[in-house]
């Protein structure tokens, strides 16, 4: 099955050489389940010639707002309520859990609570999920058509799933805690408040949740394999 990561943002550079880059850090987190990958750096308007081009879309994190005035975002809305319309499967992170929100109907606005960093505790239809987070904006009113199935006291729209079509998640599953301590030493300095950060880094013996949610995302898009050979 091959997946087609949609980027729409790019790690630090000084970042990059421990991690790689956001699309190396999903083929990571979904490895092992027999995908393929293709990136198309949307960001900088490379997008697919057809929906059709990928088996399944996964749409990346984000500096950007999806609320902003940014030459891709237009087109890359287009582009999900084609595939969405055609059933092809969309999973979306952060900013890609937000634009495909949008896209759809939804509200996507800057939180006044603040900012989410670091391990969060997530109730996930009923299972306690920790997961990183790392963002300001998030959904403020889901489209009709999705249903919440991960909330907190902070984030009410933390997963969405829209039927058998898209699922999205607030928080990055793609993110270890590494990455968070690096981030907040290069992107967080000035702009998340130190003693958030510094309760983040208290929580980093919290047991991550992302290789459940990774297998959570890879039967999402093998579900639809399944359904094509039927």
């Amino acid at each position: 099955m091959r997946i087609g990561i949609l980027q729409t943002g790019s790690a630090p550079e000084s970042l990059r050489p421990r991690t790689g880059d956001y699309p190396d850090m999903f083929r990571r987190l979904l490895s092992g389940h027999g995908f393929d990958f293709v990136t198309y750096d949307v960001e900088n308007m490379q997008f697919p010639t057809d929906i059709h081009d990928c088996d399944g879309w996964l749409i990346t994190g984000s500096r950007h707002g999806v609320y902003e005035d940014h030459a891709f975002i237009p087109p890359l809305e287009d582009f999900i309520r084609k595939a969405f319309e055609a059933g092809i499967p969309i999973v979306g992170i952060c900013f890609g859990h937000q634009i495909v929100a949008k896209a759809l109907g939804g509200r996507v606005e800057k939180y006044p609570g603040g900012w989410a960093v670091g391990p969060q505790v997530y109730d996930f239809g009923g299972r306690r999920v920790v997961l990183n987070a790392w963002h300001q904006d998030q959904v403020i009113e889901k489209p009709s058509m999705a249903e919440t199935v991960a909330s907190n006291e902070f984030c009410r729209h933390a997963a969405l799933v829209y039927g058998d079509r898209a699922f999205t998640v607030q928080s990055h599953p793609e993110y270890d805690n590494a990455f968070i301590e690096d981030l907040m030493n290069t992107r967080g300095r000035g702009v998340v408040p130190d003693a958030l950060m510094e309760q983040a880094r208290a929580r980093f013996t919290e047991t991550n949740s992302a290789p459940d949610i990774a297998k959570q995302i890879a039967e999402f898009f093998l579900a639809h394999q399944k359904q094509e050979h039927v």
